[in-house]
């Protein structure tokens, strides 16, 4: 029973380092390596390719954004990927065909991913811009986004998600993880390469793309694998900006989430064959960034039995009883922890009402994230999540 306390605090270590320690430790030795670069202009010939599957909604918005960006028109190709719509998402796109649209359209549905594989022997140019038909770019976001490519070893370049919304508790949760990443994602970029990106913006070189199974689940997390195992740069450029709203609920925003999970770990499960082994500094990044991310909700599941079983069978009076959670320490962490997920409890009834409910709102929403991490690892071992993607409402859904 002795290894009970220390395992509680090992559990506890790992959560703080996932959180709070690889962005200190990321954030220090950027500073240590190199200042932030400044690119120049650079106006490479650009294809953006645009996933939709059942967009009828939104993809004539999507379009009209995308051919009024400020970038020379002769220099992009813009294509939707209508992955077996159903809808009048394809009618809709053939619409816009005279103003220079392509619409790259399979009647089976095979998953994304397939339908990126189709549309990219379409692809003309240089550099490939893979975007969502739910996102709308910044005028300059093209611009912005192209610049780092001016450099020959940046094989992908990443811009911001922001969150559009109403300022209810789900949007600023969203808001609030977006801009965390942000920051983490510049610091690894100062370092030499960021590893998270997101897929509704994310530009590559055409030439370094690596045709991915089409099973694959998170096929921007695997793209972007692909180009730094080449050992090209990825750059982060948060002036180039994408908007979307949040999910509609709170049960939409966690299908999402699981999905990003499972696909998480199909990758981890890959990984022999994916990461870079050349660079271990990069190695690291990946592993601390992205796959303890979704191991945190098992460690907290660890932290909760073995505080719980210092309780049911108390160790013998020993030295360092902190580290052994003897009494009253083993009482008071678990007071404590029976308080934090009160609070998310009483966040989520809120749903940030009021000046304790926006107090609460971040430890509802970290509870939240990791009850869908929870899920996406259930979901993945039970062989439910499949490339096929079930599209998350968004509120744009209510507003426009």
């Amino acid at each position: 029973m002795k290894v009970i306390g220390p395992l509680f605090w090992l559990s506890v270590l790992f959560i703080v380092y996932v959180y709070l320690g690889y962005p200190l430790v990321l954030t220090l030795l950027a500073r240590m390596r190199r200042n932030p670069v400044e690119y120049p202009s650079y106006l490479p010939k650009i294809t953006l390719l645009i996933a939709a599957y059942n967009e009828q909604d939104v993809i004539a918005s999507k379009l009209e954004n995308a051919l009024s960006l400020d970038y020379p028109m002769e220099n992009l190709q813009i294509i939707v990927a209508a992955d077996g719509s159903d809808d009048r998402t394809a009618e809709i796109v053939k619409g816009f065909e005279p103003r220079g649209v392509e619409l790259s359209y399979q009647p089976e549905r095979r998953g994304k991913m397939a339908a990126i594989n189709w549309a990219m022997s379409k692809a003309r140019h240089e550099i490939v811009l893979f975007s969502d038909a739910n996102n709308l770019y910044a005028r300059e976001t093209l611009r912005e986004l192209v610049k780092p490519f001016s450099d020959p070893w940046v094989g992908a370049v990443s811009g911001s998600k922001n969150i559009l919304g109403n300022g209810d508790t789900l949007t600023k949760g969203d808001s609030l993880y977006w801009r965390y990443e942000s920051y983490i994602k510049e610091q690894e970029t100062r370092l030499g390469s960021c590893t998270g990106v997101s897929g509704e913006i994310l530009a590559i070189r055409n030439n370094l793309y690596q045709l991915p199974p089409d099973r694959v689940i998170n096929d921007d997390f695997f793209i972007a694998l692909g180009i730094l195992r080449q050992g090209y740069r990825l750059v982060y450029m948060p002036k180039a900006r994408s908007f979307e709203h949040s999910s509609l609920t709170e049960a939409d925003e966690s299908i999402r989430r699981s999905r990003i999970v499972a696909g998480r770990y199909q990758v981890m499960l890959m990984s022999v064959q994916l990461l870079p082994w050349r660079n271990p500094l990069l190695v690291w990044q990946i592993i601390s960034h992205k796959f303890m991310r979704p191991l945190v909700p098992l460690a907290m599941i660890m932290a909760f039995v073995a505080n719980l079983l210092t309780i049911v069978k108390p160790i013998p009076s020993l030295d360092y009883e902190i580290l052994y959670l003897g009494r009253p320490y083993n009482l008071t962490v678990l007071f404590m922890q029976l308080i934090f997920y009160l609070f998310a409890w009483l966040g989520n009834i809120l749903n940030g009402r009021g000046t304790i409910g926006k107090i609460l709102y971040l430890p509802a929403f970290l509870v939240n994230s990791n009850l869908s991490a929870v899920c996406g690892l259930v979901s993945f071992l039970a062989g439910k999540q499949t490339s096929l993607w079930k599209r998350a409402r968004r509120r744009e859904e209510l507003t426009g």
